[in-house]
């Protein structure tokens, strides 16, 4: 009796497995927690404002593009830097309580404080005067004045919060207040100015209070992507700020001609930096369809969708493995994290996964792959879609049609490796009395209708917003038929999630935006793009696998969003120059900053499946990178075969799709090395050649790659043998 069934026959009784709280995210270990404390109201309402003020906008008040993403911005800043420490917290140390500050920390926090008060003392008089006044205008020394204490207090403030840092959980430290107010008067000066600040910034013209703004604003920034994302995409994007000054000193293409502080940073601090294509997407569809995704949470419907995931594939084998390759796909669609769909689903998967007899590290890849490919699944792409959308100007629908095939031959990818290892290991499922019921399940299925409806009023022509908000809407509708019915307190705490959970994709954004201005700036993109020319003239498929490492580069430590818009900004346009269309590019370099979440080492996402998991972080990621290596193959043949992105002759795209289909199942079954049976080396080869010959299209290669998988059969039935096979390859 294997090890499984004695689980099974010694539990007793036995409880059905039922998902709670799937798509529940925990706590960062730096986040701070105020329940039942006073701030937490506070933070509460500041949250319900932010996102209620977006809905509102987009919906039913329009407001000045520069207006509502500064106070995007401004507004995340300050929930984020509540909300987030500078430092890991835990337990209820209060030693750095105020009225106990050391020596050194209180010079700090009065230099803080003083220079971060007096600029905002000095903007919220400006205001004041115009509100009753009608002061357009207010006394130079007022704008004169404010800009170097606010960045000597914000310096001081952040220098507070990494040296002298707060343990508690449920407390704020004085520095991260200070900080927060900086963001409110670096958006207040600006909003003040905005029109003028529209015609002068990155010019000669602009001000020394603008350049003082953008600063405080640039840094507040950063720091924020630091607590909420790591130090991967701060360090790139100081190392291109640093570029932007160190242009005349540097060889070959990388040379500019530099500039200024005051120009770079009023440059950067536009919508054609900061406030550019990242933010814009983060201040509407990334945060209305992270709403909808807290309304699903409210109404429970991811947990539905895990139950439902575990009654359809539980009982197959490897039947938790399935059930993480379909939950987790669903799950990481809306989800905008990789790493944050693992935690979320992975706590109820791999526990399972692990119990049928998958290793400790397979169980954590399987997870990591899945929640992955989420990001590139269609809909809503973990709001990739929408990017991708807002830079290459092409429809949503367009970009939604053209990656079905891809994500299908993705998750089927998985799918086809989790039950070739079941098969190799003689794994069983879960018992059908552990499971939910299917038939009780399917009386829910109502509870798909919300995604039902956004496909629908997406592809009956309404905008993206108003088929998000529709979503949203029925979510909460639907929840009328479920025990977990919305009221008015749940909406608002939906509204309070959100906010919550947006916080680190509008930080991200923006900093992204910064490196994103300074490509625009510089040029270096343009300079990128005649580099690649000049490896194509040599070989194209170089040159594309030269891109291929950037843009996994590019992506590694950060956040898919984020990873993606820098790849679009610096990798894409140089594709673009080789001849390759415009869909095709951004797609190529969207799938390679997905997957460098999951590509060693820096793979956050297998990070995170292997601390659920118990396994070594680093074999971990190495496997998740065999169960997602057909995110790393048909990228390149969509340069081969546009039929792929739905680019064609129907009779085109059917047989691309069902000759790719079985490629992926030979790539699958050659990387797991059982096909119908164990596979030597030399019939893994052979199995991978086939593989990708299918994979490429084309009538030759389909039949080169049917003939190979035909003759590796026939030898595995011992009907021929090796020497054969080989004879017939000549």
């Amino acid at each position: 009796m294997t090890e499984a069934e004695k689980i099974r026959t010694d539990a007793a009784p036995v409880e059905r497995i039922v998902s709670s709280g799937a798509d529940e995210e925990a706590l960062a270990t730096n986040q701070r927690d105020f329940t039942g404390a006073r701030l937490g109201w506070l933070l509460m309402a500041l949250c319900i404002a932010y996102t209620v003020f977006h809905i509102g906008v987009m919906n039913f008040y329009p407001l000045e593009t520069w207006a509502y993403r500064v106070t995007h911005v401004a507004g995340g800043l300050l929930i984020g830097f509540i909300l987030f420490s500078s430092s890991n917290v835990g337990g209820t140390d209060a030693s750095t309580r105020f009225l106990k500050l050391k020596p050194l920390e209180t010079a700090i926090a009065l230099v803080a404080a003083a220079g971060v008060l007096y600029g905002a003392a000095m903007v919220g008089f400006a205001w004041a005067a115009w509100w009753t006044a009608g002061l357009v205008r207010p006394p130079a020394m007022v704008f004169g004045t404010y800009g170097v204490p606010l960045i000597v207090g914000t310096i001081a403030a952040i220098a507070g919060s990494w040296f002298f840092p707060r343990k508690d959980r449920d407390g704020v430290h004085w520095s991260d207040l200070l900080l927060a107010i900086a963001a409110v008067t670096v958006a207040g000066y600006i909003l003040f100015n905005v029109q003028a600040i529209r015609l002068r910034a990155g010019t000669a013209l602009a001000q020394p209070a603008d350049f003082h703004a953008a600063l405080v604003g640039a840094l507040l920034i950063l720091e924020l992507t630091r607590r909420v994302a790591g130090l991967a995409l701060v360090a790139i994007a100081c190392v291109f700020i640093i570029y932007s000054f160190a242009g005349p000193y540097l060889p070959g293409f990388l040379a500019h001609r530099g500039y200024t502080p005051e120009r770079f940073f009023t440059y950067i601090y536009t919508d054609q930096g900061i406030l550019g294509d990242p933010v814009a997407v983060s201040s509407t569809y990334i945060i209305l369809f992270i709403t909808f995704a807290a309304f699903l949470q409210a109404s429970k419907v991811g947990d539905y969708f895990v139950n439902f995931a575990f009654a359809a594939a539980g009982r197959a084998r490897g039947g938790p493995a399935k059930v993480a390759v379909f939950a987790s796909g669903l799950m990481g669609m809306i989800n905008g994290t990789s790493a944050g769909n693992v935690v979320s689903t992975g706590s109820l998967t791999i526990p399972l996964m692990k119990r049928v007899g998958y290793p400790a590290k397979s169980a954590g890849a399987i997870e990591a792959a899945a929640s992955s490919g989420g990001q590139i699944m269609p809909p809503i792409m973990g709001a990739g879609a929408f990017i991708m959308a807002e830079v290459t100007g092409i429809p949503y629908t367009e970009i939604v049609i053209a990656a079905l095939i891809p994500s299908i031959l993705y998750f089927a990818s998985i799918y086809f490796m989790v039950d070739l290892q079941a098969t190799k290991l003689g794994m069983k499922g879960l018992p059908k009395k552990e499971l939910p019921v299917f038939k009780e399940l399917l009386k829910q299925a109502y509870l798909f209708f919300p995604i039902v409806i956004l496909i629908y009023s997406l592809f009956a022509g309404y905008s993206v917003i108003r088929a998000g908000t529709l979503a949203m809407v029925s979510a909460a509708v639907v929840s009328w038929l479920t025990p977990h019915r919305m009221g008015p307190r749940a909406i608002l705490g939906a509204f309070e999630l959100a906010a919550k959970m947006s916080i680190q994709l509008v930080a991200v954004c923006a900093c992204a935006g910064i490196i994103v201005g300074v490509i625009a700036l510089t040029g270096v993109g343009a300079r990128f793009s005649t580099l690649l020319l000049g490896i194509a003239e040599q070989n194209q498929l170089l040159a594309l696998f030269f891109a291929m490492c950037i843009s996994i580069i590019l992506g590694m430590g950060m956040p898919t969003t984020a990873a993606y818009a820098v790849a679009a900004a610096v990798v894409a346009p140089g594709l673009i120059s080789l001849g390759i269309p415009v869909l095709t590019a951004h797609f190529f370099v969207f799938y390679y900053a997905v997957m460098s979440a999951i590509t060693p080492p820096v793979a956050l996402a297998a990070y995170a499946g292997a601390a659920l998991s118990g396994s070594d972080p680093m074999r971990t990621s190495v496997e998740a990178f065999k169960f997602g290596l057909a995110a790393f193959v048909v990228p390149f043949m969509f340069f081969y075969s546009q039929a792929l992105l739905m680019q064609g002759s129907w009779l085109e795209i059917l047989h691309v799709f069902a000759t790719a289909c079985l490629g992926v199942y030979l790539l699958s079954a050659a990387v797991q090395a059982w096909f119908f049976g164990p596979l030597n080396a030399v019939m893994r080869v052979l199995l991978l050649a086939g593989a990708l010959a299918m994979i490429k299209g084309g009538l030759a290669t389909d039949i080169a790659g049917l003939v190979i998988a035909v003759g590796v059969f026939v030898y595995q039935k011992g009907l021929v043998g090796t020497r054969t096979i080989a004879r017939g390859l000549d």
